[in-house]
């Protein structure tokens, strides 16, 4: 049972992390998209069930803001599928970013998860987490040459 601290801090969390989404508006109204009170309620708990779900623990700023301003201008993502392509990205960061033992930088992970997401993977976030992200952090894992710029990267 969680005593009044924690779920004090919790709503903290969570207020601050909705005024980071609110913000985002600004950057992604240039393109199109932009989020409502609901959906950024709805991707703030996303975003906690993920870190719960993974066993991940994010101190100050968190991803959710750096995967949006890094996948806004894909053409791939529209008004009508933003939310969901953010909820899913969320997903699959957390997931990957385990996956990988944490070899793979956030930055690094989020400008790979984006190109492959743009081209090779053409929008689809099925092919994004269930092939190419597999294989890099399988390769990441096991030591093998992870080249960006090969057939697969």
């Amino acid at each position: 049972m969680e005593n009044s601290f924690e779920i004090s801090l919790r709503k903290s969390e969570q207020l601050s992390a909705a005024e980071e989404l609110r913000q985002t508006n600004a950057v992604t109204g240039q393109f199109g998209l932009s989020l409502s009170e609901k959906q950024i309620a709805e991707i703030v708990e996303r975003r906690f069930e993920a870190l719960n779900t993974t066993g991940r623990v994010e101190f100050g700023r968190g991803i959710t803001k750096m995967l949006i301003e890094a996948f806004c201008d894909s053409p791939f993502i529209y008004q009508e599928n933003y939310e969901e392509t953010v909820l899913e990205l969320l997903d699959s960061f957390y997931y990957f970013k385990n996956e990988s033992d944490d070899r793979i930088p956030d930055d690094e992970l989020i400008a790979i998860m984006r190109r492959h997401f743009d081209t090779i993977c053409q929008g689809s976030l099925e092919y994004l987490s269930g092939t190419t992200l597999e294989d890099l952090c399988r390769n990441t894992r096991y030591g093998y040459e992870t080249e960006d710029d090969g057939p697969m990267f």
